[in-house]
């Protein structure tokens, strides 16, 4: 069973179009959340007028307690987290669920980032990183030094009884680093892969918002923590709270 999740804070203007991208799939998933992540617009309303969506409210603010609100809602043995700004293409959850099904040691999939509202330079330069660092990041901290692998936090899909394992998300995160923790913690466990034909479209506007300089920074930044510095106290068990 494939369950989708949706962590929403204030999406009312995105969040239909994402929904629906996931009714239009050539594998609809088995249920749809969508975590309400104490939004204060008409998320909620919005959601619950997309037929077959099952809202779930989560009143702590933060994307680690969404994303754990979902899977302890959700019933299926498969979870594909994706932002609200997103949008599938109509193949991707059949793509990722041909990953787990060629392969019980795979606990992760996990997809790059098609800008739909960058202009060319910003979509020539994350192409290039996904096409370079992100790949060559991923084989060094998963296959090589096995400290951890790339998780495109908008874009992946996790075995339930993998997170299990690794007793859920850490929710000590409030945002940034949540993606590299969780890799960091599944990889140990099993096989995550990082899958160029999972791509997701997805939004810009974050990033044109922190401005060109400061999205190169972070690129560089998101390559030295996935593969050169590593912090143990990131893998223990006894640091994650649900």
């Amino acid at each position: 069973m494939l369950t989708a999740i949706v962590c929403a804070y204030n999406e009312e203007r995105m969040l239909p179009a994402a929904l629906h991208s996931l009714l239009a799939q050539t594998r609809v998933p088995d249920e749809i959340l969508v975590v309400n992540n104490a939004s204060t617009d008409g998320t909620r309303d919005a959601a619950l007028r997309v037929p077959g969506v099952r809202v779930v409210d989560e009143p702590r603010k933060g994307l680690v307690w969404a994303r754990a609100a979902g899977r302890r809602a959700a019933r299926g043995d498969i979870l594909f987290y994706m932002d609200a700004d997103c949008r599938a293409p109509l193949r991707l959850l059949e793509r990722i669920e041909a990953r787990f099904l060629k392969s019980r040691s795979t606990v992760a999939v996990t997809g790059p980032y098609r800008f739909y509202d960058w202009d060319w330079l910003g979509v020539a330069g994350a192409r290039l990183y996904d096409c370079t660092l992100a790949p060559f990041a991923h084989v060094t901290a998963h296959h090589v030094l096995g400290i951890g692998a790339i998780l495109y936090g908008g874009n992946f899909a996790v075995r339930t009884s993998a997170l299990d394992a690794i007793g859920g998300f850490d929710t000590s995160i409030e945002f940034h680093g949540e993606d590299t923790n969780l890799g960091r913690r599944l990889a140990k466990v099993g096989t995550v892969e990082l899958v160029e034909g999972c791509a997701i479209q997805t939004s810009a506007r974050r990033y044109k918002a922190l401005g060109r300089m400061h999205v190169f920074r972070l690129y560089v930044r998101n390559f030295w923590w996935e593969t050169i510095h590593h912090r143990p106290k990131d893998l223990a068990h006894h640091d994650v709270r649900l």
